[in-house]
């Protein structure tokens, strides 16, 4: 059987939705939105953490708790807003963990041996559990050796006390404010009539959606709602082949960058036009911040605001996939070598070049980027990027760059600066420096 990933499809109303119609789907979304909340409230602390994995107790409280009588919330969406909200807490705990083993890692009051001791709290949850909610820590014999060994010589009480410290200092609960969409399981909605029915929270009443494409899917949908707009975005998950062609087989070492989007190692470019869409976004954004500013007072309207800004996100979009599959097109790769982007640098005297910077779509480019290359099966490897962009890929010295050059003052190699970079990139990955 062929290897399946899973990539998102869009599905969008044909006419506007009636305001009628909108309404029955904005209170899907509202008591979507209460119940995540309760969840999030009521199972997001330290004492929930042995009921949210992998999760059924917490589906047999919130069976018996009554909400679901009290919002008049037919099942089919109580529970997905249920397994949503539980979702969400097991990724602000994983985020916790990773915050806390960074700190554990840079602590320098910390020996060897506390900070061994400490990551194995973290990797083993029912040791984690019972140190943050003051318990004896039980764990199965061959696990209570190691923690066993690894206590000899260590202070315990002091080591469970600092990480219930970091704990309560990093860990948050989730919270939603925003009541825009819910998602759907199979048996809440149908396709029929080149649209789609979908159910409310009255009995055997739904409403239809004309859609804009006849296509129908059987898994659990997304229903995005613009309200302001009349309109709404189903989101599709659907399961791919992915495809394995024999042409795409060259080593190609890419380097990425805000006016560019990419350069290989052979000099190409791809994406020359990104400076222009990603500019004009940002100077547009930075003038609309400050009239927005200026005049939030008086409490202005954000419809034409919202509007602009998703053509123009839309646009640097479009052009964005557009470039990224005339690349693999033209380079069939087989190995794609390519450092990992960096985040944007806060401060600075220059609040334009700042606010560009900060707007640069690197994460949309790399999201989109991973996802095509997986379905050609094209492997990605990424490098370690300390100095790649300083270091001369002729001879290794270091050099200067100046006005989008790269010169060495060592072998007197000269060649465009992200070239040069995008030669590293590729040498790095295939030697040294690779990151799995």
């Amino acid at each position: 059987m062929p290897e399946k990933i899973c990539k998102t499809i869009h599905q969008y109303n044909k006419e506007p939705i009636p305001k009628a119609d909108m309404q029955k789907l904005l209170e899907i979304a509202e008591d979507y939105k209460k119940v995540k909340n309760y969840v999030y409230n009521r199972y997001g602390g330290i004492g929930s953490l042995s009921k949210i994995y992998p999760g059924y107790t917490v589906q047999n409280e919130m069976t018996k708790s009554g909400l679901r009588a009290e919002l008049g919330m037919p099942s089919v969406y109580f529970y997905l807003a249920m397994f949503d909200a539980l979702g969400d807490i097991k990724s602000q705990w994983t985020r916790t963990k990773s915050k806390l083993l960074k700190l554990i890692a840079v602590n320098q009051n910390l020996a060897e041996e506390e900070k061994h001791y400490l990551r194995f709290l973290l990797k083993v949850n029912n040791a984690f559990e019972a140190v943050l909610n003051a318990k004896t820590v039980k764990l199965p014999k061959e696990i209570q050796a190691k923690s066993d060994e690894l206590l000899a010589g260590v202070d315990e009480e002091k080591l469970h006390r600092y990480l219930r410290r970091q704990v309560r200092k990093y860990h948050v609960k989730e919270h939603t404010d925003k009541a825009t969409g819910f998602s759907v399981a199979e048996r809440a909605y149908r396709y029929a009539d080149s649209g789609i029915y979908i159910s409310t929270k009255e009995k055997r009443k739904r409403i239809f959606v004309p859609l804009t494409d006849r296509n129908q899917y059987q898994s659990q949908l997304y229903v995005k709602l613009y309200p302001e707009e009349s309109r709404l975005e189903i989101k599709v998950p659907v399961n791919v082949s992915v495809h394995k062609f024999a042409e795409y087989s060259e080593q190609i070492g890419a380097a990425f960058g805000i006016y560019t989007m990419l350069t290989t190692d052979q000099g190409h470019h791809y994406g020359e036009e990104l400076g222009k869409y990603q500019t004009e976004y940002a100077e547009w954004m930075r003038v609309q911040t400050g009239k927005y500013n200026q005049n939030k007072a008086s409490n202005p309207g954000r419809k034409k605001y919202n509007a602009k800004k998703g053509r123009l996100q839309e646009q640097m979009h479009s052009y964005i996939n557009q470039e990224l599959n005339r690349f693999l097109r033209t380079e069939k790769p087989g190995t794609l070598y390519m450092v990992k982007l960096p985040k944007p640098q806060s401060g600075g005297v220059n609040k334009k070049i700042n606010n560009s910077v900060n707007l640069w779509q690197r994460g949309y480019i790399r999201k989109r980027l991973t996802q095509k290359c997986r379905e050609l099966s094209i492997e990605i490897v990424e490098v370690l990027g300390k100095d790649i962009s300083n270091e001369c890929s002729n001879c290794g010295a270091m050099g200067t760059r100046s006005n989008g050059k790269f010169r060495c003052s060592s072998c007197g190699y000269c060649e465009e600066e992200k070239t040069n970079t995008a030669r590293n990139v590729k040498k790095r990955g295939q030697g040294e420096g690779v990151l799995h």
